[in-house]
This record gives C-alpha cells, structure tokens and sequence, in this order.
C-alpha cells in the first residue's frame, strides 16, 4: 500500500489505498518511516497519492486503537525533514489529519484545484505531534495555525496558497509538475544542492 518508484537520483513514494482515501495503517507508517529514513542518498523525493484523497490520515479503528497517538508520526515527519535532497510533496487531493505532519515536513507543497486541508486533531480529543504546529505556524503564522488546529477550519486550495501553507496550485499532473521542480536539483551537484537546502533552513 506504499509504493517506491527509484528513478536515479530521484526517489517518488505513493501512499496507494484509495478505496480508504489512503487512511494509514501502522504497518503504512512503518513502511514510510523506513523509505524515508534510508533516503538520505535520494537527490529528490516526490510524496504523493492514488486516486481523489491525498491521505485521510489514520486508518479510524486503528486510531481508536491507539495509531493516533504512536510515535510514528513524529517519527515520519521528523524523518522527511532531516532529508538533505529536495523533498515535494505531490498533493493528488485533500489533506487531513495526521498526514498533516509529512507534507510540513516537505520542502516544496503542491496541489491538485479542490484539495481541501483539515486537521481536527483537538475534536478528536488528542493533541497533534508536537512538530505540526510548529512548522505549520512557521509557513502560515500562528493565528491561522490556530484556525485550523482550534477552529477546525477546511481551508480550500485557493486559501492555501495565499496563506502559503501551498507553494503552487497545479492544473493536470501533479507529480509530473513535481519532476519538472526537481529537475535542476537532480543536475545539480549534491553537495551544492544540500547546501543551499542548509542555507535556507
């Protein structure tokens, strides 16, 4: 239910269970931790998902189970970020939960005309791994990290990209969209690349 796609340098990771809008399941989890954190020598990574959902975040009986709180997601995320190539998240649709916490991660956002993004961690009655609203408060600012963390607010795509928690709305092939961005990073010599990705941390 993840696919690995290994194009050269570049690494392109697929959560694919769209019959569940690919709600992530431990064993899910598991298997990105593990893709991610052996990507260290991947130029580029390309995050995305089959079908109209990007990720509905966890598999619901296994969040009642406990998955909504496991220290795989900060794990996950916490992973993505320590990565020296580019990493895009390829957004294929709505964003929700906590598969909040990858996409923050990534370097570069895009998504498809009428992905919507909403983390209702709080109505759940659970407090977001402690990463989320830290980086989401770094890209959007933390009064509209609190409308969608307190307020519960599905923000649109078109209100995502003004509020810069999308870097660019794509019209057709998301991913294919995502190769063209990777692509100067790709040619570029790594250790260039990696510095660059330091210099803007």
């Amino acid at each position: 239910m993840i696919d690995l796609e290994k194009d050269g340098g570049l690494w392109i990771v697929t959560i694919n269970r769209p019959d569940k809008a690919n709600s992530l399941t431990s064993g899910m989890l598991e298997r990105l931790c593990e893709i991610f954190e052996s990507a260290t020598e991947a130029r580029a990574v390309i995050l995305t998902g089959t079908g109209r959902v990007f990720s509905a975040g966890a598999d619901l009986d296994e969040a009642r189970a406990g998955l909504a709180v496991s220290p795989l997601w900060e794990r996950l995320s916490s992973a993505v970020a320590a990565l020296p190539g580019l990493t895009i998240a390829a957004l294929n649709g709505t964003l929700a939960g906590g598969s909040n916490g990858m996409v923050l991660a990534c370097d570069i956002r895009l998504a498809v005309p009428g992905a919507k993004f909403f983390y209702p961690v709080m109505k759940l009655g659970y407090l977001p791994q402690p990463s989320d609203p830290v980086r989401m408060a770094a890209l959007i600012g933390p009064s509209r990290t609190k409308l969608i963390l307190m307020g519960g607010q599905k923000i649109p795509v078109e209100e995502a990209l003004s509020f810069g928690l999308v870097d660019r709305v794509i019209e057709g092939d998301v991913v294919a969209a995502a190769r063209e961005i990777a692509a100067d990073t790709l040619a570029a010599k790594s250790e260039i690349a990696a510095g660059i990705k330091d210099m803007c941390r």
